[in-house]
């Protein structure tokens, strides 16, 4: 029964091609500009990490004014980087599989002459457990070991990017790069790596650039390197590059690796020891407010979702159910059109059900058609985001925005048609019957 009711629908369809075709666009364009949003958002919205992001956790510590809370609206808030004197603390815990304090800096960095002139890069200072920690992929070499954090080792990790400016993509391990007064030596290139977002460090925007060069931590202090992103304080920091380390300003990011239950009560009872201890010299006066919060809730606290992207979806749905509801008027013409040859019809035996099935079949051949079209649209909407993100979101189909576009469709074409297809089956066929 459905292959012949599909049979009828494709024979309605060419019968009166010029008004199939306006019904056909008018679910496509629907679905096109759905697709295109919901897809956005999902990508948006999806583990960036999703091998690790359940044992990643970043943490939050509250060393905030004692007489005013992080955040005014929502007291179990608490500051979302901590200090350098925390994080070279904390960096001293043994529970982690892995662990890494970092920030981001801008540095000039000094190509050989004939490459091209001096140029301020993104500069990422961690420490060897931000390569494994995050399954950081690499081209050539490696990251450093963890020797080089406890002394300042000169190496340098690059970015693929990078690699191909300075040195034209070769494998550059063994070569020199001058970072400020400093030579590092190349240890490493990643494989294009672009996490989006960004979510070890979304600061400054979770779809901000990569990081181009990635230096041992330890050299913070001999280099006196000043962070590139966010950085805030409730009281006075001092003048020296000394007071600012020393100081309750927060800018650093911590994240950690705990591979189990046992770990995560381990290292939480490690960073309440350790605030309690702070508490005793007169520091972190607030109460304990400690956080290891994985990958997704750190992402959802940060908002790199932005509220945006929902009202886009929401709206262009919206879009959808009016062109959907749009149709109804044309499709209740067409079919009202046909009532003499569904009079013989129903005269002949047919039931009110068969013929309600036979127009709702039409409509869903129509729909299924109009989503396939609407899917050719939404890639060419998709295209046209991301050159807005230029390159930093990249954005594209997987078969669950593929299916959930047909599936929308479906429903459109049900909407579209469930009242003119009701409306046709329940005329009386006597009156039609001598018209023919």
């Amino acid at each position: 029964m459905l292959a012949y009711n599909i049979r009828i629908a494709w024979k309605s369809l060419k019968r009166n091609p010029i008004l199939s075709a306006l019904i056909v666009l008018g679910i496509a364009l629907g679905i096109g500009v759905s697709t295109t949003f919901v897809t956005s958002h999902h990508v948006m919205s999806r583990d960036p990490i999703p091998e690790k992001s359940s044992v990643i956790y970043y943490v939050e510590m509250d060393n905030w004014d004692p007489e005013r809370g992080w955040d005014d609206e929502d007291p179990k808030a608490a500051p979302n980087q901590v200090t350098y004197r925390d994080a070279t603390a904390l960096m001293k815990s043994t529970v982690p599989t892995y662990q890494s304090a970092m920030f981001k800096s801008y540095m000039y960095v000094f190509p050989p002459p004939k490459v091209g002139r001096p140029y301020r890069g993104r500069v990422r200072l961690c420490f060897a457990d931000f390569f494994p920690m995050f399954d950081v992929p690499f081209k050539y070499g490696v990251g450093w070991d963890r020797g080089a954090d406890r002394t300042p080792d000169p190496v340098v990790v690059l970015s693929h990017e990078t690699n191909q400016k300075l040195f034209g993509g070769a494998n550059s391990v063994g070569n020199s790069v001058r970072i400020e007064n400093r030579d590092f030596k190349v240890i490493g290139v990643l494989e294009p790596w672009r996490p989006a977002p960004k979510f070890y460090d979304p600061h400054n925007g979770g779809y901000e650039e990569a990081d181009e060069l990635l230096i041992p931590f330890t050299f913070v202090r001999p280099m006196e390197i000043r962070t590139g992103g966010n950085t805030s304080g409730w009281k006075d920091s001092g003048e020296t590059f000394e007071d600012q380390l020393q100081s309750e300003n927060i800018w650093i990011q911590m994240w950690v690796q705990l591979d189990s239950d046992r770990q995560k009560q381990e290292y939480q009872q490690f960073l309440d020891n350790y605030v309690r201890g702070q508490q005793a010299l007169g520091r972190m006066q607030r109460p304990l407010n400690n956080k290891l919060l994985p990958v997704m809730r750190w992402l959802d606290e940060q908002g790199v979702v932005p509220e945006e992207a929902m009202s886009f979806v929401i709206i262009s749905l919206l879009f959808l159910l009016v062109c959907s509801l749009n149709l109804i008027g044309i499709l209740l013409g067409k079919f009202l059109a046909r009532a003499p040859e569904i009079g013989v019809r129903r005269a002949l035996g047919a039931s009110r059900t068969a013929i309600f099935l036979q127009h709702i079949v039409e409509c869903e051949v129509i729909a299924v058609i109009g989503g396939v079209i609407g899917v050719l649209l939404s890639i060419l909407g998709i295209r046209l985001i991301s050159r807005l993100f230029d390159g930093i979101l990249v954005l594209g189909l997987d078969w669950s925005m593929v299916v959930a576009a047909i599936g929308l469709a479906l429903l459109s074409g049900l909407i579209a048609g469930a009242y003119p297809a009701w409306r046709i089956c329940s005329l009386a066929p006597a009156t039609y019957l001598k018209e023919q």
